[in-house]
């Protein structure tokens, strides 16, 4: 049917039918209405416009609206009918053109026919210029330089007595305020006048005609308030002046009906966007208050995004409606389910922390799943900033794990084993709950692999029952080692969770006395595994029962307290050269760990082949001895600095031998002269802004060891941050890499860091050496390699 009226409508045009153009034009604007392409009528549009009929030209208008927009080149034939239009003696025919104007009018028409908009808007007819209001708010938006030629015209705007006039000046004034600040300066005097109109409207009615459910005027109230509060932004005397109204209306207007809903939360935006007083923000945020109780959806969601949006100015104001909003968690809407939670979390602190996370993790036992993932981690965070006690905390996200253990974001495991580990008086205690919490549920993945973790660190504790915090449970040693052989064998266990449950195993070679023989067997097994990462796993742990045997005890004893690097405040860690150590602040010696193991061999690997001496980071004489083992251990059967093997050692307790002129240090004499030997400096790198110089001095102490400075500087406009220096030799030499004297390599060559390498030549060979950059520039990580073959013969012969 709708192809036939098409068919016959197109005949009509091109008869050139003028008794029907109008209604085929008509019928074709309905048929564009419901979808269908109309676009061969707009020049048929065009023709009606000319016509000289009034009910002609208001459909070809319409459809100008409708089938036009400034994209095409149609619209530029209207110009001259419009602009003939606006200069009509009928002001409805000039009604029509302003209206088309104002909605699809090009930049092009805008800035021709400015001044007939803007004489109209001066005209004493409230009918031409309310229209004309509005076609100016059109014009602005597509020139805005034109702002200032309607600026006269909206002095006695305000002075209109019209609703229509009123109400289209507001949009007008709005819009230039929004666009210019000298406008928004301009009509800031204004604010008087408009408290007085929205004064009226509220207390004596302005115009019963244009009452909506008993409230005067609310479209105008509305248009007021948005004005208001972009006047009063940021401007005291402003906001001073605009205050008693403003409570004066949040606190008369009728709040049974949506209309009365709608004024009091544009009062409330504008309160909280000027510079109001805290009684009137106090009252602004109870009104929010109100509305969560609200039946309507809409009006609990625009509550709690407002609440979202001021509860860090007004935190406490925020708090009086806590249990409020607690309950809107319990909302079946999902939106105002997740703005709950998200208000929920801004509104933690140290004194409701107990009560908060009781009711969020309830939250979290019965939330759909898209909720679980932001929910956990928000409980995370709350529980790691506001936390009473460690034991609540490590209670907190125990429970957390067994209930979404699926859905916690990667951090979580390392971040609850680094808690577990700092909190000693606890081990005994979380290594019982963790065990209890697996024993036949193996689903939550990440709760499994902490407690494989802590029971191979703890799970002597565990078996001796020594908890004091609850009563202890009797478990055996094959109790245990049952629970970890079931995780291995689980078809829920993911590699990662089987590469925990092995590691742990192995470790409890040392802590149980009675079942050393059934570890060997379980560990020998998985040395041929299909998973290559418990293959290799495997088949290290087999050559520590076997060749390495007397090393195994020092190697897997407990871990030491972790430090976390943090990177404000004052106890920054910075890791730098295969070394963890303290920033000038911290007064704690630096932990030992895996660190200096991990990145020495991360350099072997990436410079390739197996005659590299790796970097020996600077050690204390009271080391243990089970860090060089653990050296020892990842690097197989390399010779770390050329030396002689060291003898054996007892059992208990292996020794590894330190080469010679590492034990400088422990020398009364300097370690190398003061005076500069005459061996000229070299530029060893210079990249994208950042240039290493090397500088050279012998030893006293040793004539084979070289002494090299580093010096980096940085002629970029920005700082290079968590800068590393790491190198490398042949296997014939040695070397030390002492610790930098910063991280951060200051911008435009305004600092430099130092950093002291010590090379050991005993065959005066000629000296090469590879060395690794890391730093972070711009925001991104940056890493090169590079090669350094041009040392003078003065520093190696």
């Amino acid at each position: 049917m709708i192809q036939k009226e098409c068919a016959a409508i197109r005949s009509s045009f091109r008869e050139e039918d003028n008794t029907y153009r109008c209604r085929n034009v008509a019928k074709l604007l309905y048929m564009h209405m419901l979808g269908y392409p109309a676009h061969f009528g707009q020049l048929e549009c065009l023709k009606l416009i000319a016509s000289q009929k009034f009910t002609d030209k208001r459909i070809g208008y319409l459809g100008a609206m409708l089938l036009l927009d400034e994209r095409q080149d149609v619209h530029l034939l209207m110009t001259n009918c419009i602009k003939n239009d606006l200069n009509h003696s009928t002001q409805y025919v000039q009604g029509l053109a302003l209206c088309t104007l104002g909605c699809m009018g090009s930049s092009e028409m805008c800035r021709d026919l400015a001044g007939e908009v803007e004489k109209l808007l001066k005209t004493s007819n409230s009918y031409l210029r309310k229209k004309a209001a509005l076609c100016a708010v059109h014009v602005i938006r597509k020139v805005p330089e034109l702002m200032e030629m309607f600026l006269p015209a909206t002095k006695n705007l305000l002075n209109e007595k019209n609703h229509g006039v009123l109400h289209t000046s507001v949009v007008l004034l709005t819009e230039m305020c929004e666009r210019s600040p000298d406008m928004l300066a301009h009509f800031r005097k204004l604010v008087p006048q408009l408290v007085r109109i929205l004064k009226n409207l509220i207390m004596s009615g302005y115009s019963p005609e244009h009452d909506v459910s008993g409230i005067s005027d609310p479209f105008l109230q509305v248009r007021i308030l948005r004005l208001l509060r972009i006047l009063g932004r940021n401007d005291d005397d402003s906001s001073e002046a605009m205050n008693d109204i403003l409570a004066q209306v949040a606190t008369n207007t009728e709040t049974s009906k949506n209309v009365g809903n709608a004024i009091l939360y544009e009062t409330v935006l504008t309160i909280m966007d000027i510079k109001s007083e805290s009684g009137l923000r106090v009252l602004a945020i109870n009104i929010l208050g109100r509305f969560l109780l609200n039946n309507d959806k809409n009006i609990r969601y625009v509550a709690l995004t407002s609440l979202l949006k001021t509860v860090q100015t007004d935190h406490n104001a925020v708090q009086r409606h806590r249990s409020t909003i607690v309950d809107c968690l319990k909302d079946l809407d999902v939106s105002i389910k997740r703005r709950a939670m998200e208000l929920s979390f801004a509104l933690v602190n140290g004194n409701n922390i107990r009560g908060m996370m009781k009711e969020l993790l309830y939250f979290l036992d019965s939330c759909e799943p898209e909720f679980k993932a932001d929910c956990a981690s928000g409980i995370f965070l709350a529980a790691e900033k506001y936390a009473p006690s460690k034991r609540w905390h490590i209670d907190t996200i125990m429970r957390v794990l067994t209930t979404a253990g699926s859905y916690v974001r990667d951090d979580a495991v390392p971040n609850l084993i680094q808690l577990i580990t700092n909190s000693v008086e606890m081990h005994a205690y979380t290594v019982q709950r963790l065990y209890k919490a697996i024993l036949g549920d193996y689903s939550q993945q990440p709760l499994v692999q902490v407690a494989a973790w802590c029971i191979g660190e703890y799970g002597d504790l565990l078996v001796s029952g020594q908890c004091e915090e609850e009563e202890p449970i009797q478990v055996t040693e094959d109790e245990v080692l049952d629970i970890l052989e079931s995780v291995l064998i689980s078809n829920m266990s993911t590699s990662v969770t089987r590469g925990y449950a092995l590691t742990a195993i192995m470790k409890l070679s040392t802590r149980f006395t009675c079942t050393v023989n059934r570890i060997k067997k379980v560990v020998s097994i998985y040395g041929s595994s299909i998973d290559v990462e418990l293959q290799q796993r495997a088949v290290e742990y087999n050559a520590l029962f076997k060749k390495y045997d007397h090393m195994r005890s020092a190697l897997l004893e407990r871990m030491p307290v972790m430090e976390k690097v943090t990177t404000n405040g004052p106890t920054e860690i910075v890791q730098t050269n295969g070394e963890t150590e303290p920033a000038p602040l911290e007064t704690k010696p630096p932990p030992s760990g895996p660190q200096p193991t991990s990145q020495a061999n991360d350099l072997l690997d990436l410079l390739g082949g197996n005659d590299i001496t790796p970097v020996i980071p600077t050690a204390p004489t009271s080391k243990p001895a089970s860090a060089g083992g653990e050296l020892l251990d990842l690097l197989g059967d390399i010779n770390l600095t050329g030396a002689p093997s060291a003898a054996p050692a007892p059992a208990s307790v292996p020794q590894i031998s330190q080469p010679p002129f590492l034990l400088d240090g422990l020398s009364s004499q300097p370690l190398f002269n003061d005076i500069a030997t005459g061996i000229p400096s070299i530029t060893a790198y210079s990249k994208n802004g950042l240039k290493i110089e090397f500088t050279f001095e012998r030893s006293n102490t040793n004539p084979s060891v070289t002494v090299i400075t580093i010096q980096a500087s940085n002629s970029t406009e920005l700082d290079m941050t968590d800068f590393v220096f790491q190198a490398a030799v042949p296997k014939t030499f040695q070397l030390q890499l002492l610790s930098p004297s910063s991280s951060i390599v200051p911008a435009f060559n305004t600092g430099t860091i130092t950093q002291v390498i010590k090379v050991l030549n005993p065959q005066k060979q000629q000296l090469r050496m590879r060395i690794k950059l890391t730093y972070n520039h711009k925001g991104s990580a940056m890493q090169d390699l590079a090669e350094v073959n041009n040392f003078p013969p003065q520093s190696w012969q």
